[in-house]
């Protein structure tokens, strides 16, 4: 069997991965000032890099909302498309290694796929995701540099920002202990210095997908839920999705090729329909 490509390309992020024999192969990334300039860039360098001819590709698979606009075969090669929604849960399904699951995609938005066994259904999302802490970052911060803020975010103090239930009641609550958030942001002051704001609004962005995603839960037994998109490269997820584990009694799960499940669904996309 020849290598099939799986591509998610975004409108000015392209993500490649190729799949052979079920491995994954040399995930690459690049960004571009459009998507077909994205998507042949990210192309191209990724047969350069792993010396792969085009004799040795099977299938490209596409999807994502840049692949609208790509509608002819990729230098001649047979191409196809895969509805995102469907990539998304079958790239998040083979990292995990999980089959009931709901798939939490965190790129511009937030969208949330379950599966359970065979069947994947798209059930909804949030218009909360990397496009909100790019926007409020370059309202508050004049940058919409998302290293940027990670950075500045890793010197603030999150208790200059938010509420928290020790600071409204002198005991826990039920089913609330004293370090859960009670209003985010509700703690902030003018004067509030650029990494506390920095950290506040990546907290803010976090836990409303994870609050988000236990409540797409509640009619359902699946409490694992998995993590893919951009924002789960940033380093404040490590502390965020811990204690939304503790509080809601569920796991948040984000694979090692996070950043690339939907890529890699769509090349799964094929060999599921093969």
């Amino acid at each position: 069997m020849g290598m099939i490509l799986g591509i998610d390309v975004g409108i000015s992020t392209t993500k490649i991965v190729g799949i052979r024999d079920m491995k994954v192969f040399s995930p690459l990334r690049i960004t571009a000032a459009d998507p077909v300039t994205s998507l042949y860039g990210a192309f191209g360098k990724y047969l350069y890099d792993n010396k792969i001819e085009l004799s040795d590709v099977e299938r490209v698979m596409l999807t994502g909302v840049g692949s609208a606009y790509i509608d002819k075969p990729i230098y001649g090669l047979p191409t196809d498309k895969a509805e995102e929604f469907v990539a998304d849960g079958l790239g998040a399904r083979f990292e995990s290694k999980l089959d009931n699951i709901i798939v939490v995609s965190m790129g511009t938005g937030t969208s949330l796929v379950k599966c359970e066994g065979d069947s994947i259904q798209h059930i909804g999302g949030i218009g909360v995701g990397g496009g909100t802490l790019a926007g409020l970052s370059r309202i508050l911060l004049k940058t919409s540099d998302i290293k940027q803020v990670a950075t500045l975010a890793m010197q603030g103090d999150i208790s200059k920002v938010n509420l928290l239930i020790g600071d409204i009641s002198a005991h826990p609550l039920p089913g609330l202990p004293m370090n859960a958030t009670a209003s985010l942001f509700g703690n902030a002051t003018a004067d509030l210095a650029k990494e506390d704001i920095a950290l506040g609004l990546i907290h803010m962005v976090l836990q409303s997908i994870g609050s988000a995603s236990v409540l797409s839960a509640l009619n359902s037994n699946i409490r694992e839920f998995v993590m893919i998109g951009n924002l789960t490269l940033l380093p404040q997820c490590r502390d965020v999705y811990p204690l939304l584990e503790k509080l809601y009694k569920v796991h948040f799960r984000i694979p090692k090729y996070s950043e690339f499940c939907t890529a890699i669904g769509a090349a799964l996309f094929y060999l599921k329909n093969k």
